[in-house]
């Protein structure tokens, strides 16, 4: 009878290992501006202003609930995305804000982005980090769209084309 529990316990952990879940997901790139850090850290830092940056936000709506601060973003796409900030820190010269809702296929989205100075004088490098979850939370089969590679691909255009859209905004002023 031990055996047999034995047995039983062993075969029960093992399949354990495999019911994990999704893996979290990054992206993180950084582009070089010809800006100073203080022009540049000015923009980033103003949760109000990613409307006049990033090509996929048309319009933005900012709404106090209780001590939060939240973005409700309308997409040139026609969706909404509702942004929660969490915080910005001057010294490091870096603003961390999480997505709380919207039509993303991805979940648990939080990012963040730092400015530092660049190699010569008057040049800053950005630095957009993001960690999120596929939306299909469970083990295979994975849904159609729900997967890793669609979750990493949208996270990597938000990322890719904000950067731009920084650097575009920073160098025409």
């Amino acid at each position: 009878m031990r055996k047999f529990i034995f047995a039983l316990l062993t075969l029960l952990f093992s399949i354990s290992i495999f019911a994990h879940g999704p893996t979290p997901q990054k992206v993180q790139e950084s582009i070089t501006v010809n800006v100073s850090v203080e022009k540049a850290w000015a923009l980033v830092k103003d949760f109000s202003a990613i409307d006049k940056w990033h090509p996929a936000v048309k319009d933005i709506k900012i709404e106090k609930r209780g001590e939060d601060t939240y973005r409700i973003l309308s997409l040139e796409s026609g969706g909404t995305l509702e942004e929660k900030f969490r915080s910005t820190d001057d010294d490091l010269k870096k603003i961390k804000w999480e997505i709380t809702k919207g039509k993303v296929p991805f979940t648990d989205f939080n990012a963040y982005i730092i400015v530092s100075k660049g190699a010569n004088a008057n040049e800053s490098i950005i630095q957009w980090t993001a960690r999120f979850y596929r939306t299909y939370k469970l083990n295979p089969p994975i849904p159609e769209g729900q997967d890793d590679a669609t979750a990493k691909a949208a996270g990597q255009v938000i990322v890719d084309n904000g950067l731009a859209g920084l650097k575009k905004t920073l160098e025409s002023k």
